[in-house]
């Protein structure tokens, strides 16, 4: 306060904050930086398509081209007669695809593709995750042998592995049933133990790949955070469900949608192992239901039908699991 018994106030308080004014050549430029900016930005955003053009070009030679003529055969009449060029095809529009959908065993072997679907997807993510974890605790040579047998089994091609499996299980001369006192028990003669039959061959042959994906991601995390939990008392089953289940999840997501791509489609183990879909057709799945009714009946525009349903039901299952991860806030 001064003499006069008024307040000063201070210069600092009382002066209002200024913007720099730019010069009138900085005034000039900005909006050709702004310009430059955009079609950087644009320019950029073409870049990748440009590095993925070739194989997106390989991609539609190899699968857009097939699914299109499977969908055209599908609007059909098309069997051997049509093949041998022994009368005209005849568009039905529709046609096999009602008969398909009025047909019960169609339903039925829907109903067991996806059974069978879901529990190998089941056990192979299961067998897959439990052995990365066990990679992570062992040393380098047991790690070493179990990742070559891993690989082994991965490599080896689905028919000689489903002849080998039902050697093993061969009710005359397969060492299963001699070492479980079986006798002469037939592992493909009921429908459900043929079932868990094929089920063990593509666990066998499909769990590497899980596994091999899931060790890599488990190698990528720090040590210091499972160090932290282990030190906190948490269990290895605690420590997978809270720190390391949540952690892998974008990689549990590419196991798991290829995992049910695979499985949904099996044909080799099922058409081997069962005689071609088993006694009176009980192990039957889509894949060999399509083949029997495209070559075994030669009904191609009805198989062709069977392979576009089963397309729609994979994109449509893959597409609504990556909805579900998306609304839970998961970057893919």
């Amino acid at each position: 306060m001064n003499d006069r018994g008024s307040v000063k106030t201070p210069v600092a308080a009382a002066a209002p904050t200024v913007r720099a004014a730019r010069s009138p050549r900085e005034a000039a430029d900005a909006p050709g930086r702004r310009t430059a900016r955009g079609a950087a930005r644009r320019t950029g955003g073409w870049t990748p398509w440009l590095y993925l053009a070739p194989a997106l070009v390989v991609l539609g030679g190899l699968l857009v081209y097939p699914i299109y003529q499977l969908g055209l055969i599908s609007l059909f009449r098309y069997t051997q007669a049509q093949v041998s060029g022994g009368e005209p095809a005849t568009f039905e529009g529709f046609g096999n695809y009602a008969e398909l959908f009025g047909d019960p065993q169609f339903w039925q072997v829907l109903l067991a593709t996806v059974l069978f679907a879901a529990a190998c997807v089941v056990s192979t993510l299961a067998v897959g995750c439990a052995l990365a974890v066990l990679l992570t605790r062992v040393r380098a040579l047991p790690r070493l042998a179990l990742m070559l047998a891993a690989l082994g089994a991965w490599a080896t091609p689905a028919v000689t592995g489903s002849t080998v499996w039902l050697f093993l299980f061969d009710p005359d001369f397969g060492p299963v049933n001699r070492m479980l006192g079986l006798g002469d028990h037939s592992w493909t003669y009921g429908r459900i133990s043929a079932f868990f039959l094929v089920l063990l061959e593509v666990v066998w042959c499909s769990f590497p790949f899980v596994m091999v994906t899931v060790y890599a991601g488990i190698r990528a995390v720090p040590g210091e955070v499972l160090e932290a939990a282990s030190l906190d008392g948490a269990s290895q089953w605690r420590i997978w469900r809270s720190v390391l289940a949540p952690m892998l999840r974008p990689i549990l997501v590419v196991v798991t949608i290829q995992s049910v791509i695979w499985d949904f489609k099996v044909f080799t183990q099922i058409y081997v192992m069962t005689g071609g879909g088993g006694i009176a057709g009980q192990n039957l799945v889509l894949n060999v239901y399509a083949y029997q009714q495209a070559f075994a009946s030669s009904q191609y525009g009805l198989g062709s039908a069977i392979g576009i349903v089963t397309l729609l039901i994979l994109l449509a299952v893959t597409l609504v699991y990556l909805r579900l991860l998306r609304r839970q806030g998961e970057e893919l």
